[in-house]
């Protein structure tokens, strides 16, 4: 008997070696040609990805209902995501001056004297532009940092996803409740940026916020990672500005003086997504999120169904 699941795995798989050996060395005029008729070709179906991009397009507009201006803007987030992907598979190739000189960036200045004094930064992003073109920004600048990856089938596909990470000069964890949380605490006791992805939950221990005016469930870690270490916690948002990579650095977001460790906890997320939501409006073409973030789309805690992942 055939196991199908098996084999979609290996299929998968092979599909991300070819993106790191062709299209990496492809011309790039040509990958980026054959990425953006990927990226049409995508939004055309209109599968559940697509759908689901659409209903959260909604909330970011205040729309109530699919029109042409959120179908016009689905199509230019399906390509802005497939750029994300064909910087990805090329990104080995870019060399220091192209990632450096190609990124403009405004607030880093308040993060790197952090860094500097010797204190630790929880970096907070959504998916938003390319945050691994960032994170190698952040280490061409003198700082390398840790983060957390994702469990992938199959296992072959998350190892090069870390092996692509730690080539970027990445220290990368696995994505595992406690046992990670320890070692990135320990990584922002020592002075070292932590750098995590933090716009949906994906450990069924998240916290309720109001987003875009609806209550959303995003990630506790990062406010509970800044409490406990003493470290600053920075909102990065990042988007493109034609052929550059753009971020801004805002500013920190303290440690609340009043009310007990779960309290401050919601304060904090919740101005996390606040400035989130501030970026997001301001470039939703560039914020790559296809998966379901508010309460009202997800099933009861436990997991929030099947649904077209990253």
């Amino acid at each position: 008997m055939i196991h199908t699941g098996g084999l979609r795995d290996e299929v998968t798989d092979a599909a991300y070696a070819l993106g790191w050996t062709v299209v990496r060395k492809m011309p790039e005029r040509a990958a980026r040609l054959a990425f953006t008729a990927l990226a049409d070709r995508t939004w055309q179906r209109h599968g559940r990805g697509v759908r689901q991009l659409e209903r959260n397009l909604l909330r970011v507009t205040g729309k109530k209902e699919v029109d042409d201006e959120i179908r016009a803007l689905s199509r230019k987030v399906l390509r802005s995501y497939f750029r994300y992907w064909l910087e990805v598979f090329r990104l080995p190739e870019y060399d220091r001056d192209r990632i450096l000189g190609r990124m403009r960036i405004t607030g880093h200045e308040k993060l790197f004297a952090t860094l500097d004094s010797g204190r630790g930064a929880v970096i907070a992003l959504p998916h938003m532009g390319n945050y691994e073109q960032a994170g190698a920004w952040l280490v061409h600048n003198g700082h390398p940092f840790t983060t957390v990856a994702e469990r992938l089938k199959p296992e072959s596909l998350f190892d090069r996803f870390v092996a692509f990470r730690e080539s970027l000069g990445m220290e990368v964890l696995p994505h595992r409740g406690a046992a990670a949380f320890g070692q990135l605490a320990r990584r922002l006791r020592s002075g070292r940026p932590v750098c995590l992805v933090v716009d949906r939950d994906l450990t069924d221990s998240g916290v309720d916020v109001e987003f875009f005016g609806e209550t959303a469930r995003m990630p506790a870690v990062s406010a509970a990672l800044a409490m406990q270490t003493g470290a600053a916690l920075y909102p990065v948002t990042l988007w493109y500005e034609g052929e550059y990579w753009a971020a801004r650095v805002h500013e920190e977001i303290p440690v609340p003086d009043e009310g007990v460790r779960q309290e401050k906890i919601q304060v904090m997320t919740q101005e996390l997504a606040r400035v989130f939501e501030e970026g997001i409006a301001a470039h939703p073409e560039d914020w790559h999120m296809l998966q379901k973030v508010w309460v009202a789309d997800l099933s009861p805690r436990g997991g929030d169904g099947a649904e077209a992942g990253r």
